[in-house]
């Protein structure tokens, strides 16, 4: 992964998002060790046009659906999530610690 540009970074790990789960811009870019969770949210903006990046599984730190209105649809984040079994109050994840994917546990072996 050394030779792959940041944004190409983001999209592989956000890719290894279970259905179902959801993690933060902040926990990515921690998991990334580069950057900061505002980098991680500029290149999930970027993904509408990439193949396959469910972007919507990534939150803020709060659990909140922060990058919602960059969807085709302001409320499309929100149907998705829930399509996956999640619950959405006030465009935030109910039991976020629940649905909390920690790159930094899951993908232990991601650099070897």
């Amino acid at each position: 992964m050394s030779n792959e540009n940041y944004v190409e970074q983001v999209y592989f790990l956000t890719r290894k998002i279970p259905i179902g789960k959801v993690t933060t811009y902040g926990a990515i870019s921690k998991f990334l060790t580069l950057g900061s969770a505002r980098m991680v949210g500029w290149a999930l903006n970027k993904s509408f046009s990439a193949e396959n990046v469910p972007a919507h599984r990534v939150v803020n730190r709060k659990g909140e659906l922060s990058g919602r209105n960059h969807f085709a649809t302001p409320t499309l984040m929100q149907e998705l999530l829930e399509k996956e079994g999640l619950t959405i109050k006030n465009n935030c994840v109910v039991s976020l610690a629940t649905h909390f994917w920690d790159p930094n546990l899951e993908l232990d072996d991601y650099f070897d």
